[in-house]
């Protein structure tokens, strides 16, 4: 995992209010026991500060009330089917642009829209995008392997 990953799966596991031992902390993140300093110092930079306990029971607590987002989906049951309309709509995103898609519906017919994306999101373990639809006038939520083909206007 990222570091950025590792960060936050420490703090959700210390704000259970358990006890966690360097090398209990270090076996559960894959990473040395030198990497759990730097990420408790990392999040200490942050303003949460992790309780140091020394002596051979000792470990990290965290004694403060964080409220982490929960994770419900693991990344690796998220379906994505095309990694190029993923990226062609994180851009669109980016750059505040409007798409034009053809769109394959619930029935199977494919309809051209032209939608404007806010945020992809994540639909039923699939990557989708919430955007204006201009077919629709309405903002409409689309699974991006139902759109065939992407392109930036």
């Amino acid at each position: 995992m990222s570091k950025i990953s590792n960060v936050l799966y420490m703090i959700e596991l210390l704000s259970n209010g358990r006890k966690y031992s360097l090398n209990e902390l270090s076996q559960i993140l894959e990473v040395s026991p030198r990497m759990i300093r730097v990420y408790k110092d990392e999040i200490e930079k942050a303003g949460i500060y992790v309780d140091t306990i020394k002596g051979p029971y000792g470990g990290y607590v965290l004694n403060q009330n964080i409220c982490m987002p929960k994770r419900f989906v693991p990344s690796k049951d998220i379906v994505l089917d095309d990694r190029n309309i993923f990226n062609v709509v994180s851009k669109a995103i980016k750059f505040n642009k409007k798409c034009s898609i053809s769109y394959l519906s619930n029935n199977g017919d494919v309809s051209v829209r032209v939608i404007s994306p806010y945020e992809l999101l994540v639909l039923n373990k699939q990557w989708g995008v919430a955007a204006y639809c201009e077919l629709r006038n309405e903002v409409r939520h689309f699974y991006l392997n139902r759109i065939k083909t992407i392109k930036i206007i």
